[in-house]
């Protein structure tokens, strides 16, 4: 069985090389847009082709950061690349089995075996804390332990699927439900760590000073927080507010927040 991660990227030079590494050990491939990067993004990737990355290509950039013409263009791969299976995938996450020793390869097939043909990924946030703020460097995901269960609604992260005779919607949800006729979602959830940001000087570049949001997007009820956020909003929970992954320990979903610790409608410390 073929998968495929649809990975659109815009100067992701922090996270793209692991991001890849940890698909093709997983048993997945990947297929790369870079949206206009400025860094060395491209250059990183690039040396993954014909190993695991099985094509890249380059979206302008506009003015401003249109997720719609992404998603859109997410849509037109999957109905003409040769895979079984689809991913929309960001290089900022990790994605895997819930089991412990599993692939995510073959969660994926036994979903497939199963009869299911789209699967569902619980989402776990990791985060800088007030205590450990920087993680600003290659072994992020070996010091930035703290994190939390996004569930914002259910299913929220239903965005990997068996390829369709028809087009998939991709653009309606904004990318985190794909929709198509005769959908059966899998009755169990795989695993997404987010690492959103790795310190608040990281959140400031990644959401403030290098994009710029279209407003018929935000109008529409997209980017929400993203397109309103200023550096004084950038809050950190204390450690005990959040969980802590330790080695050994599975992720725990209990408790999950409905919105981001760094959106400023947030309040740190409670469920929301």
């Amino acid at each position: 069985m073929r998968i495929v991660a649809l990975i659109a990227v815009f100067n992701e030079r922090r996270f793209i090389a692991g991001c890849l590494e940890h698909l093709f050990a997983q048993g997945v491939e990947a297929y790369v847009i870079d949206n206009g990067s400025t860094d060395d993004t491209a250059a990183i990737a690039r040396r993954y082709l014909g190993h695991g990355l099985v094509g890249m290509e380059f979206l302008p950039r506009t003015e401003y950061f249109t997720l719609q013409r992404v998603l859109a263009r997410k849509q037109e791969l999957a109905a003409t690349l040769a895979a079984d299976w689809f991913i929309h995938h960001d290089t900022d996450e990790i994605r895997t089995a819930a089991q412990p020793g599993l692939t995510l390869a073959a969660a994926i097939a036994a979903a497939d075996a199963a009869g299911s043909n789209a699967v569902n990924f619980l989402e776990f946030t990791f985060t800088p804390t007030i205590e450990s703020p920087d993680h600003d460097h290659p072994r992020f995901r070996d010091t930035m332990r703290w994190y939390y269960p996004f569930l914002p609604q259910f299913p929220h992260r239903l965005n990997a699927w068996k390829r369709q005779d028809s087009p998939v919607n991709l653009v309606d949800h904004a990318g985190h439900r794909v929709d198509f006729p005769g959908l059966r979602m899998h009755p169990e959830s795989l695993h997404l760590a987010h690492y959103m940001f790795l310190s608040p000087a990281h959140a400031v570049e990644k959401f403030i000073e290098t994009r710029k949001y279209d407003p018929a997007m935000v109008a529409r009820g997209w980017h929400r927080w993203r397109s309103r956020l200023t550096p004084d909003d950038i809050r950190l929970p204390m450690a005990a507010e959040v969980k802590e992954r330790r080695p050994g320990e599975p992720l725990c979903p209990t408790n999950p927040r409905t919105k981001h610790v760094i959106d400023p409608a947030a309040r740190v410390g409670g469920a929301s």
